[in-house]
């Protein structure tokens, strides 16, 4: 045991890893021993567990990201149905999806803090089980009010995977397979919006818009079974804390105890970290804003489209909701090919690189690479679907752009998104957070005026005024590329010394 600093007058703190053969009790008056980290090949380290295991686990936490997002989506093409029985405005009707992704804002800052409490485990089924319970309510909703509160609480409930799966990558994942982890898991926000309109469209159209809530219900009734059965702990302090109270247990002394147990839990502390340090994190730094604004944007458009598909491919191509539906799935198989470059290119060029200056860190700015080219790309297509859209041209041309879009907006968020951890590693979790409520508040507030924009404008000018937009953000992974370091240096979160990558964020 590798004595550390005293923490006190008359006692030492002790490095203890854990191990169950040693339950002999020890009776040194002035030392407390501290379990912080696992035995050698423990096999409860979830790093320790078989690769086919991890990997399980990184499908079904995916799995269980793609349920709630493809609950987002899933009722934008039955909202016709919805203004029919309740006597919606159209404005009113499009609140069933973006309330739902305005729970996405109250919920990461709930979920992601009670996880590194109480663990990964408790908050996937938990908030889980309360999500399909309000989806079953949206089904049984009798009027226009339940129907709304049931999706904007379902929502924050829904939002529990999004913090939660990436989150339990981390834990189980070494540094080397992680990246092609995350490239693979963020499949799923594409993935589970463009299922959802496809699903919805087809069974709405043939029976009553109530039985899309069932198969939402169904879906997510599946995925939490799943999880109840198969999904085990992976934070490691918890872990921990649960060795080091069972070797208090098995040597009868009190002074052993995991990092996790002395942990301020009080109400001050935790408002402090779940409201105002993110926020204060944000609104003091330009870059993380700058790359916040970035990512919002293109989120908030990936939710425009269930409001702009409709007008190009329903009203303009006379396609069924059904139809009109499948001409989302152009984006995830686009997606799908961005993970692939990921893969087999930036990410063994990461590696290569990180090869090459071991032991110093890769620059952040190292991932920026795959951001480059997207860029401008996914301006392109904005361009691109809006002066494809009349009912003239055959609709391949403006669905084949969401091909493109996919494929861009994969490698960006892949690239932006490990910048952000990588730049703000001592903070990752506080920068993510406030980005991640930024983010859910321009998916829920784009799908409100995207219809009117869409019909008053036209879909070649709305698009037109979007792809200028675009245009203006090109600059920022440029930016930030060239003049990164100097950034990093004048910002009081990134860190000035080299950090490991395996170091716990915050």
């Amino acid at each position: 045991m590798d004595a550390q600093r005293p923490v006190s007058a008359t006692s030492t703190l002790k490095d203890v890893p854990f191990t169950e053969k040693d339950s002999a009790p020890m009776h040194v008056e002035e030392e407390t021993f501290i379990i912080n980290k696992f035995a050698e090949g423990d096999p409860e380290n979830p790093k320790n567990w078989s690769r086919g295991k991890r990997w399980y686990l990184t499908m079904l936490s995916g799995l269980l990201f793609l349920n709630s997002t493809f609950a987002s989506s899933a009722p934008s093409s039955i909202v016709p149905q919805l203004m029919e029985e309740f006597h919606l405005s159209s404005l009113v009707g499009i609140l069933t999806i973006s309330l739902f992704v305005a729970g996405y804002c109250v919920g990461p800052i709930l979920w992601g803090p009670l996880s590194e409490v109480y663990g990964r485990r408790p908050i996937f089924i938990f908030p889980f089980f309360a999500y399909m319970m309000f989806t079953l309510g949206g089904a049984l909703a009798k009027n226009t009010a339940s129907v709304l509160i049931f999706r904007f609480i379902g929502g924050t409930f829904a939002a529990a995977p999004q913090t939660n799966s990436g989150a339990m990558i981390a834990d189980i994942w070494d540094p080397e397979t992680r990246g092609k982890a995350i490239a693979i898991f963020t499949l799923a926000p594409f993935a589970g919006p463009a299922l959802g309109p496809i699903v919805g469209g087809f069974v709405g159209e043939n029976v009553s818009w109530r039985w899309v809530f069932w198969v939402m219900t169904a879906f997510a009734g599946v995925c939490w079974i799943l999880a109840l059965l198969t999904m085990p702990e992976t934070y490691a302090p918890v872990l921990l804390a649960r060795q080091a109270k069972r070797k208090r247990k098995a040597t009868d002394d009190e002074r052993y105890y995991a990092p996790l147990d002395k942990r301020d839990t009080s109400l001050k502390s935790r408002m402090e970290n779940i409201l105002a340090k993110p926020f204060a994190i944000l609104f003091s730094e330009p870059m993380l804003m700058a790359l916040t604004l970035y990512m919002s944007f293109i989120y908030g458009c990936i939710y425009l489209l269930f409001a702009a598909y409709p007008i190009v491919f329903t009203q303009g191509h006379h396609l069924s909701p059904g139809i009109s539906g499948l001409m989302f799935l152009a984006i995830p198989i686009g997606a799908m090919f961005g993970v692939i470059l990921y893969v087999n290119y930036y990410n063994p060029s990461y590696e290569r690189k990180a090869n090459e200056i071991r032991p110093k860190l890769v620059p952040p700015e190292f991932r920026l690479n795959c951001t480059l080219v997207p860029s401008v790309l996914y301006a392109g297509t904005f361009f691109w679907f809006g002066w494809t859209s009349f009912p003239s041209i055959s609709f391949a041309a403006p669905m084949t752009s969401g091909f493109v879009t996919g494929f861009a907006v994969e490698l960006l968020y892949l690239g932006l998104f490990n910048y952000i951890v990588d730049a703000y590693l001592p903070v990752a979790a506080s920068a993510l957070a406030a980005s991640t409520v930024v983010r859910s508040l321009f998916g829920a507030a784009f799908p409100l005026f995207a219809g009117k924009m869409y019909e008053g404008l036209k879909p070649q000018w709305a698009s037109t005024l979007l792809g200028f937009i675009a245009l203006l953000m090109i600059p920022i992974p440029f930016v930030l590329q060239r003049f990164g370091p100097r950034l990093r240096a004048s910002s009081k979160y990134c860190p000035t010394e080299e950090v490991s990558p395996s170091a716990p964020l915050e």
